[in-house]
């Protein structure tokens, strides 16, 4: 690479083999806490648990959630994101039921901290993923904290999950350079419970709604 050119972060990205892992978490540059069995470490990724707490979407009065700035009610004020979900807990061994069609929040076992040249995707194991559970997540480079799970159930049954439950792996890739988590603001910073949407801290968000006051005679 020739010098003085800017470098791609994801240039010579590779997905680690369980040697490399074995070796991040013993030399501390990747910490995985509890690691309840070694067996978790598997020869391209790490099984993930399932944790205690929960974010359930409830149906509530409104309408839907407003996932934009913009009040369509005159003189009204925007329903917080959090009332349209409501917490739960279980235990170790308990199992929570994952209802058709809906998605729920919810968190690893495990409290991750990733080194800042290291980035995980997330993924259903094979066994749940059959059943019609879904995922779609990312940990960033440098991130700390559990996981967040976002589950949605495809299926028209139900499914009963345990809590503690080996239920997702996570594919750990290495770049080329370092991406610090906090070189930029951010809105999930090491949390350990499920969080719901921040969306609406999103700038453009801020922008495109001055914007429709603007078209729309709204102060």
């Amino acid at each position: 690479m020739e010098q003085g050119k800017t470098v791609d972060p994801s240039y010579g990205t590779s997905c680690l083999l369980k040697t490399e892992i074995k070796s991040l978490i013993e030399s501390k540059k990747l910490y995985l806490r509890p690691l309840l069995d070694e067996a978790q470490i598997g020869e391209i990724g790490i099984d993930l648990r399932l944790g205690y707490d929960f974010l359930v979407s409830i149906q509530g009065r409104e309408a839907f959630i407003n996932a934009s700035k913009n009040d369509w009610i005159d003189g009204g004020t925007q329903r917080n994101i959090n009332q349209f979900f409501q917490t739960t807990r279980r235990q170790i061994g308990e199992t929570f039921i994952l209802h058709p069609h809906q998605t729920v929040l919810a968190v690893s076992l495990e409290y991750v901290r990733l080194p800042d040249n290291c980035f995980m995707k997330l993924y259903m194991r094979s066994s749940y993923s059959r059943l019609g559970i879904t995922i779609s997540t990312i940990a960033q480079p440098g991130y700390c904290g559990c996981l967040s799970l976002e589950l949605t159930n495809n299926n028209n049954n139900p499914i009963n999950l345990t809590v503690g439950a080996r239920i997702i792996q996570g594919l750990v890739y290495r770049l080329a350079t370092d991406v610090p988590y906090f070189y930029s603001a951010r809105k999930y910073v090491c949390h350990v419970r499920p969080e719901p949407s921040a969306i609406t801290a999103d700038k453009d968000l801020i922008i495109l709604n001055d914007l429709w006051k603007e078209n729309n005679n709204r102060k």
